[in-house]
């Protein structure tokens, strides 16, 4: 991953931040979710219908987790530094 949030290793504060990764994952569980129902859906105790699920589902959850933080971490702002020309010099 190229986003500077994903280098970090602390995995709260990625979440939420990257939309390359959000995107990521909703390609991810748009394949695997139609691909479980079509290929999977009518025998759901075999090993690759349960692995397949866990693996969609992961994917849909860590989703779930960035959409629900997103809102809060795309409003904040870093405070400005001290001597920055934000305010007009009075």
């Amino acid at each position: 991953m190229a986003c500077k949030y994903c280098q970090s290793g602390i995995w709260k504060q990625k979440l939420g931040r990257c939309t390359r990764c959000m995107t990521q994952l909703a390609v991810i569980s748009a394949i695997l979710w139609p691909f479980w129902w079509w290929a999977y859906a009518d025998t759901p105790r075999q090993v690759e219908s349960i692995a397949l699920l866990f693996a969609a589902g992961s994917a849909s959850a860590l989703l779930m987790l960035h959409l629900l933080i997103y809102p809060f971490r795309r409003n904040k702002k870093p405070a400005p530094k001290h001597g920055s020309s934000d305010t007009p010099d009075d």
